[in-house]
């Protein structure tokens, strides 16, 4: 559970670093800022901040934030019925994105979130700069994690299906749950 100060701290967090990113936010958009903590609570260390632009049936568009060094977790987007899973492309806007995905253990400028190496398996880095873009099919194992200034990115996906995804950490509860705000 993520308490309702910390949550709007984030978000609101996010919301300056998207501003400071060029991107103009309307306050409908500035409404819909959320935040994943994935039920770790810790989600300065491990969590997420989204703002989905759009989402049809068959495709979407987020703008993702992560603090610096904020990381998401590691996990994956699977077959769900005659779905292959949600495709994803990742492009960076502003900060430094390291993003680890399967291949040859290359990992330089990330980091393991302290005792969570059985959580993290993937270690080939993919260091992301803005205007760098990194598609990553179907089903794809990967984690990503903000550098000192933190990272703003668009997530460009097929149809949504987050709440399925499947995560290596056991903890990970994918519904974020969030105190009530305290009574004035």
């Amino acid at each position: 559970m993520i308490s309702h100060q910390d949550y709007k701290e984030v978000c609101q967090q996010s919301i300056e670093m998207c501003e400071a990113a060029g991107l103009l936010l309307t306050k409908e958009d500035k409404e819909k800022m959320t935040a994943a903590d994935f039920g770790l609570n810790r989600i300065k260390q491990e969590g997420i901040q989204i703002l989905t632009m759009f989402e049809t049936d068959r495709i979407a568009g987020k703008i993702l934030v992560l603090l610096p060094f904020q990381t998401e977790p590691e996990h994956w987007h699977p077959t769900v019925g005659d779905d292959p899973g949600k495709e994803e492309v990742i492009r960076a806007i502003s900060g430094e994105l390291y993003f680890y995905i399967p291949g040859e253990d290359t990992m330089e400028h990330g980091f393991i979130v302290d005792g969570k190496s059985t959580c993290y398996t993937m270690r080939h880095e993919v260091n992301m700069k803005p205007g760098d873009q990194l598609v990553l099919p179907a089903g794809t194992k990967h984690w990503f994690q903000a550098g000192p200034s933190g990272a703003v990115m668009y997530s460009f996906s097929s149809k949504v299906t987050d709440l399925l995804d499947q995560f290596s950490d056991p903890d990970v509860v994918r519904q974020t749950i969030i105190e009530p705000e305290p009574s004035k």
